[in-house]
């Protein structure tokens, strides 16, 4: 409204073009960003978080030698880094950064629920593993080392698979949960603290997160896993996401899924 206007004539106007515009159905949810847009923040998303992983990792190696203070350093480098990530960039693509999300929610779609379809998931994966590999290769530069080197840290034990297991799981039932109870807008905290108590109660340190995975191969360092781990880690965590779903059908058997989508 203008200094000039009629104080009672721009509501009234308002009101009348208000009415006439069409109006979204009830529950309906806003208008997506384009796919470009959206596979640019699950790109870049996952290669920060993995950046941070990574990153956070290296640096606590060389201010520490206990494991313990290393493994504390990098998992709460991880739950702000996470949630921040989660807070920005979840209203553009929903903050996947995971294929085993993404997979998971392209299957509850096929079932009548939110969730992206066919070509979005096609776009979407690849975006986030080469998104995890990006971050590796950054992290590894800012500290100096090799830009690209096969990790060496073995992680076929079959308590650290099915740790895995575990971890998926969860991070899947507590996204999805979230969404049938209509509270994603606790997404940020939830997911991030969440993954933060995994890193300590799984005894992989959960990983979670296929495409994290495949760029961690590419260090050798803290954070990093031998190629020869990957297959089993993320065989593992497929199946981890499928007993989520389960779980999520369970508990969940008539909530209906909130608004956005799921993050992590």
């Amino acid at each position: 409204m203008t200094a000039t206007e009629p104080v009672g004539a721009a509501p009234a106007a308002e009101s009348a073009i208000a009415a006439k515009a069409p109006q979204p159905a009830p529950g309906a949810t806003p208008p997506r960003a384009p796919l470009i847009a959206r596979a640019a923040a699950e790109l870049v998303g996952t290669a920060a978080l993995v950046a941070i992983v990574v990153g956070s990792g290296i640096q606590a190696t060389e201010l520490t030698e206990d494991v313990a203070l290393q493994l504390l350093a990098n998992s709460t480098a991880t739950v702000f880094g996470l949630g921040v990530l989660i807070a920005l960039l979840g209203p553009v693509s929903g903050a996947h950064f995971n294929p085993a999300v993404t997979l998971a929610e392209w299957w509850t779609a096929r079932r009548g629920g939110a969730g992206v379809n066919a070509r979005e998931l096609a776009v979407y994966v690849p975006s986030q593993i080469a998104g995890a590999i990006a971050g590796v290769i950054l992290a590894d530069a800012m500290f100096g080392e090799p830009l690209a080197k096969w990790s060496t840290h073995d992680r076929s034990a079959g308590n650290l698979l099915l740790g895995e297991v575990v971890a998926t799981a969860g991070l899947i039932l507590l996204i999805f949960g979230l969404a049938k109870a209509d509270r994603l807008r606790f997404a940020p905290v939830a997911v991030a603290s969440y993954i933060g108590a995994a890193y300590w109660f799984t005894s992989s340190t959960s990983f979670a997160n296929p495409a994290v995975t495949i760029g961690r191969a590419f260090t050798d360092t803290f954070a990093g896993i031998a190629p020869a781990s990957v297959p089993g880690f993320i065989g593992m965590q497929l199946i981890g996401a499928v007993v989520g779903l389960a779980l999520v059908a369970v508990i969940f058997p008539r909530g209906k899924t909130g608004e956005g989508q799921p993050a992590a």
